[in-house]
């Protein structure tokens, strides 16, 4: 733990980290912040459950939100607690290699490229890139 900052709650954590969705939603923001109506085409899931698993991961601290006009931006947060940062960092780094996460980063990159192909609300930003996190 670093010094002069509250213990990580790692129960909370683990919580977190233990839904597939979420996951997912992790694995689609890595280095860039993501659009809300990204989440729901790609995901193929309903904006208000998307917002549910987004707010949970907020309330853990893992995410952040911006507002621009009418829509609503998530980025993962760098952790300050040297053990969240591992665990957080350790996962991300896993999930390359699952089938589902490398189909949804496709997704988002044809969406990013083409977005044509997926049917979404007019004028919704693209994802940008944001500065590398260093999440350890």
């Amino acid at each position: 733990m670093m010094r002069g900052s509250k213990p990580v709650n790692l129960a909370g954590l683990f919580a977190a980290l233990a839904d597939a969705t979420r996951l997912r939603l992790l694995n689609l923001m890595g280095g860039r912040e993501v659009c809300v109506c990204y989440f729901v085409e790609i995901l193929r899931q309903g904006q208000p459950k998307i917002s549910r698993h987004l707010a949970y991961l907020r309330r853990a601290g893992l995410v952040a939100a911006r507002r621009e006009g009418k829509w609503m931006h998530y980025r993962i947060v760098a952790q300050a607690d040297e053990a969240a940062a591992s665990i957080l960092a350790a996962v991300l780094a896993s999930l390359g290699s699952d089938r589902q996460m490398q189909a949804d980063l496709a997704k988002l990159e044809r969406a990013c490229c083409a977005p044509q192909k997926l049917v979404m609300p007019e004028g919704a930003p693209r994802p940008a890139i944001v500065a590398q996190l260093d999440i350890r």
